[in-house]
């Protein structure tokens, strides 16, 4: 059965109704009962499993017991998560040790878990891991801004073009910084919501990374040439319907930072 409920086990508290996403499920006798046509309807966002207090509530492919539970013990405080958020810095300068691919992997699996539009989970990410292959990509990104010079010069005023090809003829990395690692958020040109989807696993990846002693930055150079210049994205070899939304460098940091910037307040308006 699909959706299944332990009627034992329910007090009929409505919270897996109200909090259905699709809004497939209703309250009936002894329990919630899915909707006539609602599994193919359903998200599989595994919402009415997730908050059932009393693990009533079960899916054909997630039970109670596949879930982990949340410690409410290990969520920071309101001053933790203030200081945690704010003390986040964009990396341009890394030291020259590897980030291990199990911490790769490890934040990763956690980036995985950003919201997407309906659950969609189109993300896909791609990973290189050597040096020399961070450097190839820079020296492609450094080619397309060669050829924006040269056909559209405004545009490539507007970027800076001419200043970074010159840094990069002197051995100045502008692009990728000698990080020791890029990842790319990239998915299927059918997924419209893909772009904020890449990004907020992005962002993920980049408040995660610090826990692990790491860092990053958006890599916005090679973000805005990875689907148009031809040769890079043959050297990326994505698939033929699929799109770059973000790039980010990562690896750890050379230098430590002591102190949070002050930014602007926040504009707002109430309506």
């Amino acid at each position: 059965m699909f959706f299944a409920v332990d009627n034992e086990k329910c007090i009929q508290d409505n919270i897996c109704v109200d909090e259905c996403p699709a809004k497939i499920l209703s309250m009936e006798g002894d329990g919630p009962v899915m909707v006539e046509g609602g599994e193919e309807i359903c998200i599989r966002c595994g919402h009415c499993v997730a908050v059932c207090p009393v693990e009533a509530v079960g899916l054909d492919f997630l039970k109670p017991e596949d879930c982990i539970d949340i410690d409410k013990s290990l969520l920071p405080n309101e001053e933790q998560a203030h200081h945690f958020l704010t003390s986040r810095r964009s990396i341009r300068t890394y030291s020259k040790k590897n980030l291990p691919k199990e911490i790769i992997e490890k934040v990763l699996a956690v980036a995985s878990c950003a919201p997407t539009g309906s659950n969609r989970q189109p993300v896909k990410w791609l990973v290189f891991h050597q040096r020399e292959q961070v450097e190839a990509i820079a020296a492609h990104v450094i080619d397309w801004m060669k050829y924006v010079v040269v056909n559209h010069p405004e545009v490539a005023a507007t970027m800076n073009m001419q200043k970074i090809i010159d840094d990069a003829a002197n051995g100045i990395d502008r692009i990728c910084r000698d990080a020791p690692h890029l990842v790319f958020t990239y998915s299927a040109k059918e997924f419209s919501v893909a772009p904020a989807d890449c990004h907020t696993a992005i962002a993920y990846l980049e408040l995660l990374l610090p826990v692990y002693g790491a860092g990053s930055c958006w890599a916005g150079y090679v973000n805005g040439a990875s689907n148009q210049w031809p040769p890079l994205k043959e050297y990326l070899k994505l698939p033929e319907d699929h799109l770059v939304h973000g790039a980010a460098m990562i690896g750890y940091p050379e230098y430590e930072y002591y102190r949070i910037p002050p930014r602007n307040q926040p504009n707002i308006e109430y309506r």
